[in-house]
C-alpha cells in the first residue's frame, strides 16, 4: 500500500496547483492525509457513504468520492467546496490517486518478480508471461550488481543507490536478503566491461566514506541478453563478492570476469584443499610463518620476483633478502625465485586463505 507521506505530498501538490483543499480517509473514517481541518467530517458520515451505492455525494460543504483498487473500495476522497470547481478537482484527484495505486502495485510486483527470478523460483513459462504483464523487456542486455552493505536493512545505502539510477529507466533496484542491495542494470550497445567497472567504482566511492571503518563492497556478474539468464549474472556477482573478500580483501570492486584463479580455488572441495596443502607445506603451513616472512613473500610477488626491487622497497640489503628467501626454501622446499615454485607457493597461499574462510563459515 502507498505510504501516507506519499499521499500527503500528492495532495499538497494538487492543492498548490488548484487551490482546492483535499482529504483522504480510510473506509472506516480514519484520516490518511489532508490539506485542511476535516474534523467536522464524522466517522458515521464516512462509513455511511462507504456503504452506500453512490459514487459521489455532497455533504458538509465537501464533495465525497470513492477511490477503488481493482474494484475494491480503498479510500474516500473529499474535495472541500460545493461548487463545480471542487467537484472537477475531486474527480482529477481520484484519477491521480488510482493511478498512484496502480504504479505502486506494479513497482511492488516488479520487485517480487525480479527477486523470484534471481533466486530461480520461477518456471520458464512464468518468467516470460509475468515479464510481459509487468512491461519488462525479455530480450535486452543487462547485468546484475550486488552491493554488500554494512548493516542489515541499510535504508540510507538503498536510497543512495536509488538516487543514482533514473526511476523511469529499465534499471531495477531491489534486495533478496537483509544485507545486500541488487541492481539489475540495463546495458547499452556501446557499453563495455570497462563501463560497468566505472559504475561499480562510482557506487563504491559514493557509499564508502573516510570516517567508516568497514567498507562497502560492490561486485557484478557478466552481461546477459535474455531475462531468464539474470539469475546467472546474479550468482556470478554473488560469487565475485565472496571470492573478492577471500582473495582480494583490499579491493572494494570485484567483477566475475576478472576473478582469475581465485574463482577456480573457490569451487574446490575442502578435502582436496587439505590434501594439496599437506603436499606443499607438510607441517609448515603459512599459519606458522612470522610476520616478517609473510610480508617478504607478499612484496616479492608484488614485484614479479625481482630481488633488487623487493629489497629496495623493504629497505633491506639485497643479501638480507636472499638470506630470507633461502631460509624459506629450507623450511618449505620451495625456492620462490624460480617461477614454477613461486606459482605453486602463490596458489598454496590462496588455498590457505580459502580454508580459513571455510573454517569461519563453519563456526
Amino acid at each position: 500500500m502507498i505510504s501516507h507521506q506519499v499521499i500527503q505530498s500528492s495532495l499538497e501538490e494538487l492543492r498548490g496547483i488548484t487551490r482546492i483543499d483535499l482529504c483522504i480517509l480510510e473506509t472506516d473514517g480514519s484520516q490518511v492525509a489532508s490539506t485542511f481541518d476535516a474534523s467536522g467530517i464524522t466517522l458515521e458520515m464516512t462509513r455511511s457513504f462507504a456503504q452506500s451505492p453512490a459514487e459521489g455525494q455532497n455533504l458538509q460543504g465537501c464533495h465525497f468520492f470513492k477511490v477503488y483498487d481493482e474494484g475494491i473500495l480503498a479510500y474516500i476522497l473529499l474535495a472541500k467546496g460545493s461548487g463545480d470547481d471542487a467537484y472537477m478537482i475531486g474527480k482529477v484527484a481520484v484519477s491521480e490517486l488510482q493511478n498512484l495505486i496502480v504504479a505502486y502495485k506494479e513497482r511492488y510486483d516488479r520487485n517480487n518478480f525480479i527477486q523470484n527470478l534471481l533466486l530461480d523460483n520461477l518456471l520458464l513459462v512464468d518468467i516470460y508471461s509475468q515479464a510481459k504483464k509487468l512491461h519488462i523487456q525479455t530480450e535486452a542486455m543487462r547485468v546484475v550488481y550486488l552491493i554488500e552493505t554494512r548493516d542489515e536493512k541499510d535504508v540510507m545505502a538503498l536510497e543512495a543507490v536509488r538516487s543514482v539510477f533514473a526511476p523511469k529507466s529499465q534499471d531495477i533496484i531491489t534486495a533478496v536478503d537483509q544485507k545486500n542491495i541488487v541492481v539489475v542494470k540495463s546495458v547499452g550497445e556501446e557499453d563495455t566491461y570497462d563501463t560497468l567497472d566505472e559504475i561499480a567504482v562510482m557506487l563504491a566511492g559514493m557509499l564508502n566514506t573516510d570516517e567508516d571503518s568497514s567498507r562497502i563492497r560492490v561486485a557484478y556478474g557478466t552481461m546477459v541478453s535474455q531475462i531468464r539468464d539474470l539469475s546467472k549474472s546474479y550468482k556470478e556477482a554473488k560469487m565475485a563478492l565472496e571470492v573478492g573478500k577471500i582473495f582480494y580483501p583490499e579491493a572494494t570492486v570485484n567483477a566475475y570476469h576478472t576473478l582469475g584463479i581465485g574463482r577456480l580455488i573457490y569451487q574446490l572441495p575442502q578435502p582436496l584443499c587439505e590434501m594439496f596443502m599437506q603436499e606443499v607445506f607438510h607441517e609448515n603451513t603459512p599459519d606458522t610463518f612470522d610476520e616478517e616472512t609473510l610480508s617478504t613473500i607478499e612484496k616479492f610477488f608484488e614485484n614479479n620476483l625481482n630481488v633488487s626491487e623487493t629489497a629496495r622497497q623493504l629497505f633491506v640489503h639485497r643479501n638480507t633478502l636472499v638470506y630470507r628467501l633461502e631460509k624459506l626454501q629450507k623450511t618449505t622446499g620451495l625456492d620462490i625465485r624460480v617461477f614454477e615454485d613461486a606459482l605453486t607457493f602463490k596458489i598454496a597461499l590462496m588455498v590457505a586463505s580459502y580454508m580459513k574462510y571455510l573454517e569461519r563459515e563453519q563456526l
